[in-house]
Protein backbone atom coordinates (compact mmCIF):
# COMPACT_ATOMS: atom_id res chain seq x y z
CA UNK A 1 0.00 0.00 0.00
CA UNK A 2 1.00 3.66 -0.43
CA UNK A 3 2.23 4.73 3.01
CA UNK A 4 2.30 8.40 1.91
CA UNK A 5 -1.51 8.41 2.18
CA UNK A 6 -1.22 7.80 5.94
CA UNK A 7 1.02 10.81 6.63
CA UNK A 8 -1.51 13.70 6.58
CA UNK A 9 1.12 15.80 4.78
CA UNK A 10 3.09 16.01 1.56
CA UNK A 11 6.27 13.90 1.34
CA UNK A 12 9.49 15.71 2.28
CA UNK A 13 11.58 16.68 -0.75
CA UNK A 14 15.38 16.67 -0.36
CA UNK A 15 18.11 18.08 -2.59
CA UNK A 16 19.20 14.94 -4.41
CA UNK A 17 21.92 16.74 -6.39
CA UNK A 18 23.73 17.71 -3.19
CA UNK A 19 23.59 14.09 -2.01
CA UNK A 20 24.78 12.73 -5.37
CA UNK A 21 27.74 15.11 -5.44
CA UNK A 22 28.77 14.10 -1.92
CA UNK A 23 28.32 10.34 -2.32
CA UNK A 24 29.86 9.97 -5.78
CA UNK A 25 33.19 8.15 -5.58
CA UNK A 26 33.01 7.55 -1.81
CA UNK A 27 33.66 4.22 -0.08
CA UNK A 28 30.69 3.72 2.22
CA UNK A 29 30.06 1.34 5.14
CA UNK A 30 26.49 0.79 6.34
CA UNK A 31 26.11 -1.08 9.63
CA UNK A 32 22.73 -2.72 10.09
CA UNK A 33 22.64 -2.55 6.32
CA UNK A 34 20.12 -5.36 5.88
CA UNK A 35 17.49 -3.78 8.16
CA UNK A 36 14.56 -1.58 7.18
CA UNK A 37 16.48 1.71 7.30
CA UNK A 38 19.93 0.34 6.47
CA UNK A 39 18.78 -1.50 3.35
CA UNK A 40 17.04 1.59 1.96
CA UNK A 41 20.19 3.64 2.61
CA UNK A 42 22.10 0.99 0.61
CA UNK A 43 19.59 1.15 -2.28
CA UNK A 44 19.92 4.92 -2.47
CA UNK A 45 23.71 4.87 -2.20
CA UNK A 46 23.89 2.49 -5.16
CA UNK A 47 21.79 4.92 -7.21
CA UNK A 48 24.09 7.81 -6.20
CA UNK A 49 27.18 6.09 -7.67
CA UNK A 50 29.20 5.43 -4.55
CA UNK A 51 32.62 3.94 -5.36
CA UNK A 52 31.80 0.98 -3.11
CA UNK A 53 29.18 0.11 -0.53
CA UNK A 54 29.89 -2.40 2.24
CA UNK A 55 26.76 -3.81 3.86
CA UNK A 56 27.48 -5.06 7.39
CA UNK A 57 24.81 -7.01 9.28
CA UNK A 58 24.33 -10.18 11.32
CA UNK A 59 20.98 -11.03 9.70
CA UNK A 60 21.88 -13.72 7.19
CA UNK A 61 18.46 -14.13 5.54
CA UNK A 62 17.83 -10.39 5.17
CA UNK A 63 21.32 -9.94 3.73
CA UNK A 64 20.68 -12.69 1.18
CA UNK A 65 17.40 -11.11 0.04
CA UNK A 66 19.04 -7.67 -0.27
CA UNK A 67 21.90 -9.14 -2.30
CA UNK A 68 19.44 -10.84 -4.66
CA UNK A 69 17.44 -7.64 -5.08
CA UNK A 70 20.42 -5.38 -5.83
CA UNK A 71 22.08 -7.91 -8.13
CA UNK A 72 18.90 -7.75 -10.25
CA UNK A 73 18.28 -3.99 -10.09
CA UNK A 74 21.93 -2.79 -10.21
CA UNK A 75 24.07 -5.68 -11.48
CA UNK A 76 27.14 -3.43 -12.03
CA UNK A 77 27.07 -1.86 -8.56
CA UNK A 78 30.07 -2.32 -6.27
CA UNK A 79 28.37 -3.73 -3.18
CA UNK A 80 30.00 -6.09 -0.70
CA UNK A 81 27.92 -8.10 1.78
CA UNK A 82 29.65 -8.83 5.09
CA UNK A 83 28.17 -10.89 7.90
CA UNK A 84 29.22 -9.65 11.32
CA UNK A 85 28.10 -8.05 14.57
CA UNK A 86 28.85 -4.53 15.81
CA UNK A 87 29.53 -6.09 19.21
CA UNK A 88 32.53 -7.89 17.68
CA UNK A 89 35.33 -5.32 17.61
CA UNK A 90 37.80 -7.62 15.87
CA UNK A 91 35.39 -8.34 13.02
CA UNK A 92 34.82 -4.60 12.57
CA UNK A 93 38.56 -3.97 12.47
CA UNK A 94 38.87 -6.56 9.67
CA UNK A 95 36.11 -4.81 7.71
CA UNK A 96 37.72 -1.37 8.04
CA UNK A 97 41.09 -2.79 7.04
CA UNK A 98 39.64 -4.55 3.99
CA UNK A 99 37.27 -1.88 2.66
CA UNK A 100 38.71 1.39 4.05
CA UNK A 101 35.44 3.36 4.19
CA UNK A 102 35.41 7.17 3.88
CA UNK A 103 31.88 7.49 5.31
CA UNK A 104 30.06 5.31 7.87
CA UNK A 105 26.29 5.18 8.27
CA UNK A 106 25.66 3.48 11.60
CA UNK A 107 22.13 2.05 11.52
CA UNK A 108 22.75 -1.15 13.50
CA UNK A 109 20.65 -1.11 16.67
CA UNK A 110 17.94 -2.78 18.66
CA UNK A 111 14.90 -0.50 18.26
CA UNK A 112 11.88 -2.39 19.60
CA UNK A 113 10.86 -0.66 22.83
CA UNK A 114 8.97 -3.45 24.69
CA UNK A 115 11.53 -6.08 23.66
CA UNK A 116 14.38 -3.98 25.03
CA UNK A 117 12.48 -3.36 28.28
CA UNK A 118 12.56 -7.14 28.71
CA UNK A 119 16.20 -7.49 27.60
CA UNK A 120 18.06 -4.39 28.83
CA UNK A 121 21.55 -5.94 28.87
CA UNK A 122 21.28 -6.85 25.18
CA UNK A 123 20.16 -3.29 24.42
CA UNK A 124 23.28 -1.97 26.14
CA UNK A 125 25.57 -4.46 24.37
CA UNK A 126 24.34 -3.49 20.90
CA UNK A 127 23.16 0.11 21.15
CA UNK A 128 25.88 1.41 23.49
CA UNK A 129 28.90 -0.89 23.20
CA UNK A 130 28.24 -1.70 19.54
CA UNK A 131 28.10 2.01 18.71
CA UNK A 132 31.27 2.59 20.73
CA UNK A 133 33.06 -0.09 18.70
CA UNK A 134 32.05 1.37 15.33
CA UNK A 135 32.75 4.95 16.45
CA UNK A 136 36.15 4.11 17.98
CA UNK A 137 37.31 2.25 14.87
CA UNK A 138 36.03 5.07 12.64
CA UNK A 139 38.03 7.49 14.80
CA UNK A 140 41.18 5.36 14.62
CA UNK A 141 40.87 5.00 10.83
CA UNK A 142 40.23 8.73 10.35
CA UNK A 143 36.94 8.21 8.52
CA UNK A 144 35.69 11.50 7.01
CA UNK A 145 32.14 11.31 8.39
CA UNK A 146 30.30 9.05 10.84
CA UNK A 147 26.50 9.39 10.73
CA UNK A 148 24.56 7.75 13.53
CA UNK A 149 20.90 6.87 12.99
CA UNK A 150 19.18 7.68 16.29
CA UNK A 151 15.61 8.21 17.48
CA UNK A 152 13.34 10.82 19.03
CA UNK A 153 13.04 8.38 21.94
CA UNK A 154 16.56 9.49 22.96
CA UNK A 155 15.06 12.85 24.03
CA UNK A 156 14.51 12.73 27.82
CA UNK A 157 14.28 8.93 27.48
CA UNK A 158 11.54 7.08 29.32
CA UNK A 159 12.54 3.57 28.20
CA UNK A 160 15.63 1.38 27.91
CA UNK A 161 15.88 1.66 24.14
CA UNK A 162 15.78 5.46 24.21
CA UNK A 163 18.28 5.63 27.07
CA UNK A 164 20.79 3.40 25.28
CA UNK A 165 20.51 5.47 22.11
CA UNK A 166 21.04 8.67 24.11
CA UNK A 167 24.21 7.23 25.67
CA UNK A 168 25.41 6.30 22.19
CA UNK A 169 24.71 9.86 20.98
CA UNK A 170 26.68 11.34 23.88
CA UNK A 171 29.65 9.09 23.18
CA UNK A 172 29.84 10.06 19.51
CA UNK A 173 29.61 13.73 20.49
CA UNK A 174 32.46 13.19 22.95
CA UNK A 175 34.62 11.73 20.17
CA UNK A 176 33.81 14.72 17.98
CA UNK A 177 35.75 16.96 20.38
CA UNK A 178 39.01 15.03 19.86
CA UNK A 179 38.77 13.67 16.33
CA UNK A 180 39.35 14.61 12.69
CA UNK A 181 36.29 12.49 11.91
CA UNK A 182 33.04 14.47 11.78
CA UNK A 183 30.49 12.72 14.01
CA UNK A 184 26.86 13.50 13.14
CA UNK A 185 23.64 12.31 14.83
CA UNK A 186 20.29 12.08 13.06
CA UNK A 187 17.03 11.67 14.96
CA UNK A 188 13.58 10.88 13.65
CA UNK A 189 10.38 9.34 14.94
CA UNK A 190 8.33 6.39 13.80
CA UNK A 191 9.00 5.06 10.31
CA UNK A 192 6.01 3.69 8.43
CA UNK A 193 6.56 0.15 7.24
CA UNK A 194 9.76 -0.56 9.15
CA UNK A 195 10.13 -3.96 10.81
CA UNK A 196 8.19 -4.21 14.06
CA UNK A 197 6.49 -0.84 13.57
CA UNK A 198 2.82 -0.10 14.09
CA UNK A 199 1.49 -0.28 10.51
CA UNK A 200 2.73 -3.81 9.65
CA UNK A 201 1.47 -4.90 13.08
CA UNK A 202 -1.98 -3.41 12.45
CA UNK A 203 -2.15 -4.98 8.98
CA UNK A 204 -1.41 -8.43 10.41
CA UNK A 205 -4.09 -7.94 13.06
CA UNK A 206 -6.62 -6.78 10.44
CA UNK A 207 -5.89 -9.75 8.19
CA UNK A 208 -6.49 -12.04 11.18
CA UNK A 209 -9.89 -10.38 11.63
CA UNK A 210 -8.88 -8.26 14.62
CA UNK A 211 -8.89 -6.96 17.19
CA UNK A 212 -6.53 -4.09 16.32
CA UNK A 213 -4.65 -3.16 19.48
CA UNK A 214 -4.31 0.58 20.19
CA UNK A 215 -2.79 1.67 23.51
CA UNK A 216 -5.04 4.72 24.03
CA UNK A 217 -7.47 6.63 21.83
CA UNK A 218 -5.67 9.95 22.35
CA UNK A 219 -2.15 8.73 21.52
CA UNK A 220 -0.45 10.57 18.66
CA UNK A 221 2.91 9.93 16.96
CA UNK A 222 5.09 11.53 14.29
CA UNK A 223 5.63 9.42 11.17
CA UNK A 224 7.69 9.36 8.01
CA UNK A 225 8.24 6.84 5.23
CA UNK A 226 11.39 4.75 4.88
CA UNK A 227 12.59 6.54 1.69
CA UNK A 228 12.00 9.94 3.34
CA UNK A 229 13.93 8.93 6.45
CA UNK A 230 16.88 7.62 4.46
CA UNK A 231 17.11 10.62 2.15
CA UNK A 232 17.18 12.87 5.20
CA UNK A 233 19.94 10.76 6.77
CA UNK A 234 21.92 11.11 3.54
CA UNK A 235 21.29 14.86 3.44
CA UNK A 236 22.50 15.17 7.03
CA UNK A 237 25.75 13.50 5.95
CA UNK A 238 26.19 16.29 3.38
CA UNK A 239 25.24 19.20 5.64
CA UNK A 240 26.92 17.99 8.84
CA UNK A 241 30.07 19.80 9.91
CA UNK A 242 30.53 17.61 12.99
CA UNK A 243 28.88 17.57 16.40
CA UNK A 244 25.33 18.28 15.23
CA UNK A 245 22.14 16.47 16.19
CA UNK A 246 19.79 16.74 13.20
CA UNK A 247 16.10 16.67 14.07
CA UNK A 248 13.84 15.94 11.11
CA UNK A 249 10.67 17.96 10.56
CA UNK A 250 8.04 15.24 10.46
CA UNK A 251 5.03 17.49 10.00
CA UNK A 252 1.90 17.13 12.09
CA UNK A 253 1.47 14.14 14.44
CA UNK A 254 -0.88 11.35 13.42
CA UNK A 255 -3.57 9.87 15.67
CA UNK A 256 -2.86 6.15 16.13
CA UNK A 257 -6.60 5.52 16.50
CA UNK A 258 -7.30 7.26 13.17
CA UNK A 259 -4.42 5.37 11.59
CA UNK A 260 -6.01 2.08 12.68
CA UNK A 261 -9.46 3.19 11.42
CA UNK A 262 -8.03 4.19 8.02
CA UNK A 263 -6.23 0.86 7.65
CA UNK A 264 -9.40 -1.07 8.57
CA UNK A 265 -11.28 0.89 5.90
CA UNK A 266 -8.50 0.34 3.36
CA UNK A 267 -8.71 -3.43 3.78
CA UNK A 268 -12.53 -3.34 3.85
CA UNK A 269 -12.47 -5.16 7.18
CA UNK A 270 -14.90 -5.22 10.08
CA UNK A 271 -12.09 -5.66 12.63
CA UNK A 272 -12.70 -3.93 15.96
CA UNK A 273 -10.26 -1.67 17.83
CA UNK A 274 -9.19 -2.78 21.31
CA UNK A 275 -7.63 -0.24 23.73
CA UNK A 276 -4.96 -2.12 25.69
CA UNK A 277 -3.55 0.71 27.86
CA UNK A 278 -0.31 2.67 27.73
Amino acid sequence: MDYNKLLNRKPIITDLNLIKDFIKGKRILVTGGAGSIGSEIVRQLVNFNASSVTVFDNAEASMFHLEQEISRSNPKSHVKYVIGDVRDKYRLEEVFESFKPNVVFHAAAYKHVPMMEANPIEAIKTNVLGTKNVADISFMNEVDKFVMVSTDKAVNPTNIMGATKRIAELYTQFLETKSATKFIVTRFGNVLGSEGSVVPTFIKQIKRGGPVSVTHKEVIRYFMTIPEACQLVLQASVLGKGGEVFLFDMGEPVSIEHLAINLIKHFKSDAKIEHIGL
